[in-house]
């Protein structure tokens, strides 16, 4: 089943801030939402969420997640109070996974490992360019072996 990419995100910016750990940018944010949904992809071959993938200059965006923060601008993202999402068992793990390795790196250590890989930068980057699901699962396949 796949979820809106808002619920997803703010999973994300819980996570970042349980344990006093430092809040999420909007720019991570969009890194981390790019990891989530390429390993789910390859996981599970379904999408975490429906919401397109775009190729913007640094990197992947989903538009409709970036606007809804825009006005943080770099700053870190106060988390919800109540997220209204729950995963399974196996999406929980690989979610925690996921978040475990990428979280530690800074968003601009994202943007550059993005900008290397293969489903960002086989597209001309631009609003309105969008990575494929299928070029995503691709490539994470290769990254779970």
């Amino acid at each position: 089943m796949a979820y809106k990419a808002e619920q997803i995100a703010q999973l994300l910016l819980s996570k970042a801030a349980e344990g006093n750990q430092e809040l999420m940018s909007n720019l991570k944010l969009q890194k981390m939402l790019y990891y989530e949904q390429g390993f789910h992809l390859a996981a599970f071959d379904t999408p975490l969420f429906d919401e397109n993938i775009e190729a913007w200059m640094f990197g992947p965006v989903v538009p409709e997640v970036y606007e809804k923060y825009a006005k943080y601008d770099a700053k870190g993202i106060e988390p919800p109070a109540q997220i209204d999402i729950k995963l399974s068992e196996e999406e929980t793990t690989l979610f925690n996974n996921v978040f475990d390795v990428y979280n530690q790196y800074s968003a601009v250590k994202l943007v550059e490992m993005t900008h290397s890989e293969p489903p960002w930068n086989s597209v001309s980057p631009g609003k309105g360019n969008i990575i494929s699901q299928e070029s995503m699962k691709r490539f994470f396949l290769t990254r779970l072996a």
